[in-house]
């Protein structure tokens, strides 16, 4: 689900921002939750850490707790709780608008650890749960192993008002891994990889009349979140390299297919693509822009568009992409054109700092090497203006910056091998 503009993560200024501006511009997401329930005592360990595997202190008085809310919707609950008689807690994973994730064991097998998506008792989150069971019980039916890339649903169930809804146990987020990682990017090699498998998932996902909309960091997973830790000599600082860069896309929440209501304004705001903000109606290729916008990011470790504003967030655009074009413009019922040009004072404080802070993309290449060119090119062809010029995700697994992935990454390739030998 997208995150609601009041909402807004903390992001690394770039090192060439003016300090003062990007003091007063620096935004950060609130992921507090207030509660109104009483401190409880502390609790006894509900499982303990043994050859990497949660194993519950004493399985057979798990308890199950009178079910209570906090005023904001979310359940309460400890380390060690029942869900429904199907899952013990064993800890808090994560917490977003919708609700919070937990680890938990599987009761009836005990050697699976799952992740469990806890929605908070609010209809209307209730609702875009049941739409997400929905997109993901089509999505598995057609890719019963996961092939894909789209994580793997395992379970959903109702308990006492929350939807519940298990998956397979993933790792960090690369949002996360690079937040920890004190925003170091990742190097070229690796945001191929990661990148390359984003696209996979957002085909499969187009192939079968569905936008995900919600296409961001945080929504791409690591399988697995070891890291190897190198000193940077340069930096004088030490650094996590993640050991597997294979990923999983998650959160269906917001995913929408083709013959279902569109929804005016979707996506977090900094992957939200230009017909996004003029009103002009989407589909996938929206998808496709925020993947450019993740790209950019994966490489340098920053957001392209810092912004929480739409028109701001259009004179972004135009520093950074050129001028949005004549007939998008005259066609938007918005208010931020004047005589189809952006109505925009570049004198202002809000435009010295878009002029000061953004420059035209391939100024942000942090080399001259093929590699980067290549990277740059492909990311140009995703974040094209009109969202019929933006590459397909076909078109973007052939492109060049592909080429040097090993053979065994290259999922497509082996799926034309198998099509041509059943023939």
């Amino acid at each position: 689900m997208f995150v609601e503009e009041h909402a807004l993560r903390r992001r690394p200024v770039p090192p060439w921002h003016h300090t003062d501006s990007a003091v007063v511009r620096q935004h950060s997401r609130n992921r507090s939750s207030r509660t109104t329930h009483r401190v409880r005592p502390p609790q006894p360990p509900a499982a303990v850490l043994v050859d990497a595997h949660w194993w519950p202190v004493n399985p057979q008085r798990a308890r199950s707790p009178v079910i209570v809310d906090d005023e904001e919707g979310h359940l309460i609950y400890k380390n060690g709780d029942n869900l429904a008689d199907r899952y013990q807690i064993i800890q808090t994973l994560g917490e977003g608008t919708f609700g919070k994730v937990v680890s938990a064991k599987c009761l009836k097998n005990r050697d699976e650890i799952a992740a469990v998506k806890i929605i908070k008792n609010v209809e209307k989150y209730r609702e875009a749960a049941r739409l997400e069971i929905n997109a993901l019980e089509k999505l598995n039916a057609k890719d019963p192993e996961s092939k894909n890339l789209c994580v793997r649903m395992i379970d959903n169930f109702e308990f006492g008002g929350h939807v519940c809804i298990g998956f397979e146990l993933l790792g960090l987020s690369v949002f996360d891994f690079l937040k920890e990682n004190n925003y170091q990017p990742y190097t070229v090699d690796q945001v191929r990889h990661i990148s390359y498998q984003l696209c996979y998932a957002v085909r499969f996902l187009h192939r079968n009349k569905l936008t995900h909309t919600d296409l961001k960091p945080e929504n791409i997973l690591f399988v697995k979140s070891e890291y190897d830790t190198q000193y940077n000599q340069k930096k004088k600082r030490a650094y996590k390299m993640i050991k597997d860069t294979e990923v999983r896309l998650i959160d269906f929440g917001s995913a929408t297919f083709d013959d279902e209501h569109h929804s005016t304004v979707v996506s977090t705001r900094h992957y939200r693509a230009p017909e996004v903000i003029l009103e002009l109606g989407w589909a996938q290729p929206c998808d496709v822009w925020s993947i450019g916008c993740i790209i950019f990011e994966l490489y340098l470790g920053i957001t392209l568009f810092q912004t929480h504003d739409n028109r701001e967030h259009l004179a972004m655009m135009e520093r950074i992409l050129g001028s949005i074009p004549y007939k998008m413009a005259r066609r938007s019922k918005t208010k931020y054109f004047y005589h189809s040009k952006l109505d925009w004072d570049q004198s202002s404080s809000a435009g010295r700092y878009v002029r000061e802070n953004c420059k035209p993309l391939k100024r942000y290449m942090s080399s001259e090497e093929e590699d980067h060119r290549l990277l740059f090119d492909l990311i140009s062809q995703l974040l094209k203006y009109e969202p019929t010029q933006r590459m397909t995700m076909e078109e973007a697994l052939d492109h060049q910056f592909f080429y040097k992935l090993p053979a065994h990454q290259r999922l497509h390739d082996k799926e034309e091998r198998s099509h041509s030998l059943s023939r």
